[in-house]
């Protein structure tokens, strides 16, 4: 299920951020990325705090390792991100 909000029911200087995103990459924001600055407060700041935890918290695993489990990951469910 996709929120259409995500496209465009985010704040002022979240819409200019994303614009920036598009216009440097030249493709549409990752959706992870929408998703994150809508209603950051509720559920990007947390699940920000949770993803670097997991990507840079104490591992047996090396920051690469994790990323590059991350990107495998994403690649397999199809996920552009």
């Amino acid at each position: 299920m996709r929120l259409a909000v995500l496209d465009d029911g985010h704040r002022l200087r979240h819409k200019a951020l994303l614009r920036f995103i598009g216009v440097v990459s030249r493709k549409p924001p990752p959706d992870v990325i929408k998703t994150l600055l809508y209603r950051p407060e509720f559920f990007g700041e947390p699940m920000s705090r949770v993803f670097q935890d997991c990507l840079r918290g104490p591992s047996a695993w090396s920051v690469g390792d994790r990323e590059l489990m991350a990107a495998f990951v994403s690649k397999v469910n199809e996920c552009d991100f």
